[in-house]
């Protein structure tokens, strides 16, 4: 017989570094989850991704036992990578704080494909370069459904 969910806990975590403190502790500790299974069974899942943020989707069910899956990193940070800024722009209509190319764009989108409510790698694209404005910056060159 299937268990009965009783809740999902959304967070976004480092990777590798999950620890029972604020955030993760509070989160889980009002749903009955043990907190340290939780962070021995994430860093163990994500250490290959050490210090990138991931978002988990936590789904807690009845007897206090968990799964959870991991997702890949927000695009807003993989563009701030590319981009090799701290933080996008306060006013990203007025200032633009850095670039990236259609090729980082269509990087970013083709790793985030599985996460992304899209069929075509062009939708995602458009997605990524969307969050780029917001974030500030400038996407240079063509976009290649524009040849």
């Amino acid at each position: 017989m299937a268990k009965e969910v009783t809740g999902f806990v959304k967070l976004q975590c480092k990777g590798g570094q999950a620890n029972p403190a604020p955030p993760i502790g509070p989160a889980l500790g009002s749903k009955g989850v043990n907190i340290m299974e939780f962070c021995k069974q994430f860093n163990a899942r994500t250490q290959d991704r050490m210090g990138k943020v991931l978002p988990v989707i936590i789904t807690v069910y009845s007897d206090k036992s968990f799964d959870f899956v991991i997702k890949t990193a927000p695009a807003s940070i993989q563009l701030m990578e590319a981009a090799k800024i701290q933080k996008g722009s306060k006013e990203s209509n007025r200032n633009k704080v850095g670039k990236v190319t259609w090729v980082q764009v269509e990087a970013i989108a083709k790793d985030k494909m599985p996460d992304l409510n899209c069929f075509t790698l062009e939708s995602a694209m458009k997605m990524v370069a969307g969050t780029a404005r917001s974030l500030g910056l400038t996407v240079e060159g063509k976009a290649p459904w524009e040849n």
